[in-house]
């Protein structure tokens, strides 16, 4: 079984008295269902799963339940021998988005106390928005990302030990010997080829084989597409997900690597307030990450974003290089001059960043240029800036360096990644290694508790 960090989560609350009801939510095919099994028949001697797409497949036994007793009734027809109490029977209620009144529901199943409850899904965001009643106070949400490099590195063999020393040099600012240091990159590179979806990762563990590999990530990206038909009414907005979710890699080839809304129907003059659903759809499904323009970077970051100037990254960076580069593997392996990865190492950075608890934002100004990332640091109250480079020139940066001497910013750090070894420091530019992004955790996501998580 892969290792994953949200298992030890998911253990504290179902081994706690917290009665708030977990939601599991983040994008199909990253290991929900698998991880909230595995830990929930390891907890309790009763685990039922109730799967809401199979049921309106199949027998549809729940899909018009509207109360606590009608449900009961139905569970029980199922699994009446395993239902006893709240002490020891767990029941895991899948892809709840398919069924939202099951939302309201959860309010009353809490107050009843009869079972223990969790849940996971995938666009909630959307689905609440069209939810009469939302169960305040009842719910957690947790939101899951596919496997991040570090539980890649564990994956393939890498041990405990030595990933405790990787820490301790990217907490110390040293940099590793240059034989550690090619072999981490060259894991790195496999990641940016494979990506962290549960059963690619598998693919790739079971056979080392790229055209195996490339096969279940073409049918996860079928599935994405799929999804926007099943989950969206209007025919239209359905073309446009899938047409948007189609330019997302060809968009991270431009050199502003932004969202260019003529381009999605061709038509001149075309407005980014035409398509808020479809973007708000790709990234509450989870399969696109959202990064928002920034012209004026003060903290926190989020009262100051410009909607209207959007980037859009594919959730896992093994889908775009499958895109990008087929059943080749030499363009990411061996670096090839003549192949620019930009896009690929901006990508795998966005998701890492996501998966370790920032809220992305980009710095974009006309006359000073652009920074690839700036994140909140809530210790200080300030931004930091991140630039990610792929090439030798990544001591070249006029933008970074126009951002962090403007006084009104109040910039006292940033930080470029690269593949480079060294570690080092240039005035207020931390330049580190692109694997040293999986330690680059957001100080609220390390330490907070499930308040942030309540709504």
């Amino acid at each position: 079984m892969l290792y994953r960090k949200i298992s030890a989560y998911l253990e504290d609350y179902l081994r706690s008295e917290n009665d708030k009801i977990l939601i599991l939510e983040g994008a199909r095919q990253i290991g929900k269902s698998f991880i909230i099994r595995e830990i929930g028949k390891k907890i309790y001697p009763n685990f039922i799963e109730v799967n809401f797409v199979e049921d309106d497949e199949g027998p549809q036994l729940f899909k018009n339940i509207h109360n606590v007793s009608d449900f009961y009734f139905a569970l029980s027809s199922v699994a009446g021998s395993q239902l006893q109490d709240y002490s020891n029977t767990l029941i895991f209620l899948d892809e709840i988005q398919h069924y939202p009144q099951y939302f309201t529901l959860l309010k009353f199943f809490r107050q009843d106390h009869k079972y223990r409850f969790i849940t996971s899904g995938s666009l909630l965001g959307i689905t609440l928005r069209k939810t009469t009643s939302i169960p305040v106070g009842s719910v957690i949400r947790k939101r899951m990302f596919q496997l991040d490099f570090e539980e890649w590195l564990i994956a393939n063999g890498y041990g405990e030990a030595a990933l405790k020393q990787l820490k301790e040099c990217y907490e110390k600012r040293q940099s590793l010997s240059v034989e550690m240091h090619e072999y981490v990159l060259s894991l790195f590179k496999r990641y940016l080829l494979v990506g962290g979806l549960p059963d690619v990762v598998n693919a790739y563990l079971d056979s080392h084989n790229i055209a195996k590999v490339r096969e279940v990530q073409n049918a996860i990206i079928d599935l994405y597409k799929d999804d926007a038909a099943k989950y969206e009414e209007e025919a239209e907005k359905k073309l446009f997900i899938r047409r948007i979710y189609d330019m997302i890699p060809s968009q991270m080839e431009n050199k502003k690597k932004r969202v260019v809304v003529k381009d999605i129907q061709d038509k001149k003059g075309d407005r980014y307030d035409n398509y808020t659903e479809e973007f708000e759809y790709l990234v509450s499904a989870g399969i696109a990450l959202d990064v928002h323009a920034i012209s004026n970077p003060r903290y926190p970051l989020s009262e100051s974003l410009q909607k209207n100037l959007l980037k859009l990254y594919l959730n896992d960076v093994g889908l775009l290089t499958s895109r990008l580069y087929g059943l080749s593997i030499k363009a990411v392996m061996e670096t090839e001059e003549s192949v620019n990865l930009g896009a690929v190492y901006e990508s795998v950075v966005a998701q890492e960043l996501a998966a370790h608890g920032h809220n992305l934002f980009y710095y974009d100004n006309r006359s000073k240029g652009e920074v690839d990332y700036i994140v909140d640091d809530t210790d200080e109250c300030r931004v930091v800036p991140v630039e990610v480079k792929s090439g030798k020139d990544y001591t070249v940066h006029s933008a970074l360096n126009n951002f962090v001497t403007k006084p009104e910013y109040r910039i006292e750090k940033a930080v470029v990644i690269s593949n480079e070894r060294d570690v080092t420091q240039n005035g207020k530019v931390l330049y580190l290694p692109v694997y040293f992004v999986m330690f680059m955790q957001a100080k609220q996501a390390a330490e907070m508790d499930e308040s942030e998580l309540i709504f």
